[in-house]
């Protein structure tokens, strides 16, 4: 079944709503990516996406919903608040879900709490497990709507919010809902950014996806919120045509390296679609320039479009990778991308040092130069990779 994108909330590291984020995103600017200094303990600073400016808490939010996730969540929200009122009024409050994916919520908000447990032995009265629960982010937004249909959270690490889209498309389809909001918030975490350190996956420079030169990943944050329907009420709006996923289950934090689990989730959603590779004009690529990951993906590429060449980039060196928003996030490039306001079908660049690894099949990486192909409907992949060898692939088009 189609589904329909309004216009999505945004922020992130190429700034706070649409109009800002487009003109960022082709101008290709990374000014977004900075040192993140004071994030772990006795290593160097590694580059990264912390985002500024949040929306202020209106006075009747509980407490335990006050943690930097759901502000990031509501700056987000507060940008489509309109939409989100007009269809609570439409089609009532029982009939609108809310489906988000995150990694970590915010445990990083009882850090200092679980630091007393570590030191004194017991917790500090400050503390509140209800911060870091992953239904919060759900929670939240469905207590600040006064909305009571279905409301959870889906945490499968860097496929998160990829898969809420998924399950949001679900759940109108089965008609549980008229209308579900949809996405992801993940927020810079200590538990997080040491993680991916102990794995030697960090880079302190600017990530070079796909590149020889490649290091390692640069940690970002966002929030992101569609509004879903089953029809193109919004203007504008963009289509969620269909999508898949796959568990190859290969490794804990490596994928598998053939790009098994990555080939049969860009396949199935070719087939949940009803679209041939022939079809897709766009791939926003999950290229975390990590040495696994980008190798993988590149094989999955050229297993699925062959000789197509079909462009394709991947924009983490604008964003970071949010992580558990990562696939909202990249799936709204992409709505921006292919919506009305882009007349010309300008795609967005693939930021790299344009050194290419020779022992990866080469892409076809996109810059401002190149277009969706003209005469038909506009169609873009999406993709995303996660750990534990979760993977996610959707279609979104113009039609």
């Amino acid at each position: 079944m189609k589904a329909w994108l309004g216009t999505p909330g945004l922020a992130c590291a190429l700034g706070h709503g649409v109009d800002e984020i487009r003109a960022r995103l082709y101008a290709a600017d990374t000014t977004g990516m900075r040192p993140l200094a004071g994030w772990m303990d006795d290593r160097t600073p590694t580059l990264g996406a912390y985002v500024g400016a949040r929306a202020e808490w209106p006075h009747h939010i509980a407490t335990h919903h006050r943690t930097r996730n759901n502000q990031l969540l509501l700056t987000a929200a507060i940008q489509i608040e309109p939409a989100l009122r007009e269809a609570i009024f439409r089609h009532g409050a029982h009939r609108i879900g809310v489906v988000l994916g995150t990694s970590t919520s915010s445990v990083d908000d009882n850090v200092d709490a679980l630091r007393g447990l570590s030191s004194e032995g017991k917790l500090p009265a400050c503390y509140d497990y209800r911060r870091q629960v992953l239904s919060s982010p759900s929670a939240f937004l469905s207590d600040w709507l006064g909305i009571d249909g279905p409301c959870y959270t889906i945490s499968t690490a860097c496929t998160s919010s990829a898969r809420a889209l998924l399950t949001a498309r679900a759940l109108l389809a089965m008609d549980v809902c008229d209308a579900v909001i949809c996405g992801g918030a993940d927020t810079l975490c200590r538990l997080t950014i040491n993680g991916f350190a102990a794995l030697g996956a960090l880079s302190g420079q600017l990530c070079t996806p796909f590149s020889r030169n490649r290091n390692g990943i640069n940690i970002g944050e966002a929030a992101v919120l569609f509004l879903m329907e089953k029809s193109p009420i919004q203007t504008p709006c963009v289509a969620l045509l269909g999508g898949a996923g796959s568990s190859d289950a290969w490794h804990m934090s490596a994928p598998e390296p053939n790009g098994k689990g990555a080939i049969q989730a860009m396949q199935a959603a070719l087939e949940n679609t009803g679209l041939t590779p022939a079809d897709i004009g766009w791939v926003n690529l999950h290229g975390t320039a990590t040495q696994h990951n980008d190798a993988m993906e590149s094989l999955a590429m050229q297993a699925v479009f062959n000789e197509y060449q079909v462009p394709c980039a991947s924009t983490k060196a604008l964003t970071g990778h949010a992580l558990g928003a990562a696939g909202a996030l990249e799936a709204a490039l992409t709505w921006i991308s292919l919506s009305p306001h882009n007349p010309d079908g300008i795609l967005p660049p693939h930021v790299w040092d344009g050194q290419p690894d020779p022992i990866l099949p080469p892409l076809n990486f996109s810059t401002t130069s190149h277009r969706y192909p003209s005469g038909k409907p506009r169609i873009a992949m999406s993709n995303s990779f996660a750990f534990g060898g979760n993977n996610t692939s959707l279609i979104l088009g113009t039609a």
